[in-house]
């Protein structure tokens, strides 16, 4: 089985989540991490399961204007310069039925919204097959840093991906 997390980040901390979802789904499966501005337009023939995450700006998947905001407000590059997930999954190819899932990374607050609930979305209508419902990560600000226990939840959250995938 082979797993390929694409990700894309602002400031960093999705991409911190990406990297321990993926020690987490190693523990059963090959994984590939790719941010977004150099993940194939095709899923590899190899791919069993698709991950995607993003930021939520806005109540969702990062737009041109969201991103332009989080370039005003870094302290130096952004970790995904360029087009999100957004634009990456309307161009996505897919020829064939795969798992996927989404996660996202937001402020906890009762308004905030989902880039995971879209991207989950993106999937569905792609024809793949939600091997768990979008899961959300949360920050302590715009910028960060993530809360206490994220990456261990992040990891945890990998693990138990790969073994249900691996049981079915």
């Amino acid at each position: 089985m082979h797993a390929l997390i694409v990700y894309e980040s602002m400031f960093g901390n999705t991409k911190t989540i990406a990297e321990e979802v993926a020690r987490g789904l190693a523990t059963r499966m090959t994984v590939g991490l790719q941010e977004v501005g150099t993940a194939p337009p095709g899923l590899p023939d190899d791919v069993t399961l698709l991950v995607v995450g993003g930021p939520t700006h806005a109540f969702g998947m990062t737009r041109t204007t969201t991103r332009a905001s989080a370039r005003q407000q870094a302290d130096g590059p952004l970790v995904s310069p360029g087009e999100g997930i957004r634009e990456w999954l309307s161009a996505l190819r897919v020829n064939r039925p795969v798992a996927a899932v989404a996660f996202d990374t937001k402020v906890r607050a009762a308004l905030s919204g989902s880039a995971a609930k879209g991207a989950h979305k993106a999937l569905r209508r792609h024809g793949l097959h939600p091997a768990a419902p979008p899961m959300s990560f949360y920050v302590t600000g715009t910028k960060g840093p993530l809360d206490a226990a994220e990456q261990s939840r992040a990891r945890e959250w990998g693990e138990s991906l790969a073994t249900a995938l691996a049981i079915a």
